[in-house]
């Protein structure tokens, strides 16, 4: 496994108050309070935040976080975490977050900000931890009783959770785990999976972002410009804030990391965005969330022709919860359907499924760590048009959403997958 994570500072989390220790010279002053942890959230001020919260703050929304366990103890999601609704028998370490990467995506999308913590997206939705086996993270023994993502994924799909949130990636492709995504989808699930943090030329993308019906999202800084770190490719469909995050670089959730970066939290905060919007439309499908994400996103190239870095451009939520006329367009017809077909074939219908939710729309990006002897996907590295052209939209718009977060999970998963890399766009 690798982790984007870099660490920097750490803040102390109390139960009211923040105190900064020095780590690699950088320090705050003593006594810093519970805004300097959320200060350092750079990206809620401009996609105004404090905005849309009056608008919705995802309540009524479940969001799976597939990860490294989720802490439901910290201050900031105390009260946001129902681990009762994980099955029990892929409950196994569901609230015990090893490595603070789970727990730090959780509050990146629900947290509430109390004690010191980071302030959620969405504070309002409700936070299901899976703990998943990721490849000899965990020793032989947890890593034999704790789900697959494949297993959990599953388990998902047969939940009220709507959204899936998936901060990790792998070069390996597996037919189960992509089978178990189509079901996730046919359930009317909407799924998020980060495109990788191997840089822009690594030449393709990690799974599951790169399965159909798996929005994948790549990280922009707090100047609009694509992360260096991000992969590029076919498989890219939007960006969100993803660099100078705070968050638990390790197991010990005492105290947070600030500067981290990587697609994990990029991810997490579109799947916050998600739930707002679905949350305010609770009526909509997987395909109009989707959609409304695609079309109101920040971009100065044509919708039609997404780009190899940024995708549809950057995600914009509250442009969808301030218009109240927005038209989300037909819920059983896939935004993403190009994305979701292999050779002119269809892989999912149009057809409603019998849970009467649409099936979520495809796309992902990621870079792979680039297993032994897997050919390079097509897709064209990322260039410097791209991301200008983002810059230039969101300096134009102070509603545009330039994010790119924290402390990336780039995961060999499972055993026995074999590399396939799928190609899906060439700009």
């Amino acid at each position: 496994m690798k982790s984007a994570t870099r660490r920097q500072l750490r803040v102390r989390v109390g139960s009211a108050v923040a105190s900064a220790l020095v780590v690699v010279g950088v320090s705050f002053a003593p006594g810093a309070t519970a805004a300097d942890v959320q200060s350092e959230q750079w990206y809620l001020g401009p996609m105004q935040a404090e905005k849309m919260w009056k608008v919705s703050t995802g309540e009524g929304i479940k969001v799976a976080v597939i990860d490294t366990g989720v802490n439901p103890n910290t201050p900031s999601l105390n009260g946001q975490v129902s681990a009762g609704e994980v099955p029990k028998q892929l409950a196994y370490g569901a609230t015990d977050d090893y490595e603070g990467h789970g727990t730090t995506m959780a509050e990146l999308i629900a947290g509430t900000g109390e004690g010191g913590g980071i302030q959620g997206l969405a504070p309002g939705a409700e936070i299901v931890p899976y703990r998943v086996a990721l490849g000899g993270l965990l020793n032989a023994k947890d890593e034999k009783l704790a789900p697959t993502p494949t297993e959990a994924i599953k388990a998902v799909a047969d939940s009220d959770v709507r959204i899936i949130s998936m901060s990790i990636g792998s070069p390996a492709y597996e037919p189960e785990f992509e089978a178990a995504v189509e079901y996730a989808a046919s359930k009317g699930k909407l799924l998020f999976a980060s495109v990788g943090n191997e840089g822009r030329d690594s030449g393709y993308i990690d799974y599951p972002a790169a399965y159909p019906y798996v929005v994948g999202v790549s990280s922009i800084d707090d100047k609009s410009r694509i992360s260096d770190f991000a992969q590029s490719g076919r498989y890219v469909d939007l960006v969100a804030p993803g660099e100078n995050i705070p968050g638990y670089c390790e197991g010990n959730l005492d105290e947070y990391c600030h500067h981290l970066q990587g697609t994990s939290s990029a991810t997490a905060i579109t799947s916050a965005a998600a739930a707002l919007i679905w949350s305010a439309h609770p009526d909509w499908t997987a395909n109009q969330v989707t959609r409304s994400l695609i079309d109101t996103a920040g971009r100065k190239w044509p919708k039609d022709k997404p780009t190899s870095t940024a995708g549809y451009g950057t995600i914009r939520p509250r442009s969808v919860l301030a218009n109240p006329d927005y038209d989300p367009g037909e819920p059983y017809s896939d935004p993403l359907r190009k994305e979701n077909t292999q050779e002119g074939e269809k892989l999912v219908t149009e057809i409603p499924p019998a849970s009467a939710s649409a099936k979520p729309s495809a796309g992902s990006t990621a870079t792979s760590q680039g297993a032994e002897g897997a050919p390079k996907d097509k897709q064209a590295a990322a260039g410097s048009a791209d991301a200008k052209d983002v810059a230039a939209d969101a300096s134009s718009d102070s509603s545009t959403l330039w994010i790119a977060l924290a402390a990336a999970a780039v995961v060999v998963i499972g055993g026995g997958a074999f590399a396939v890399l799928r190609a899906r766009r060439a700009n």
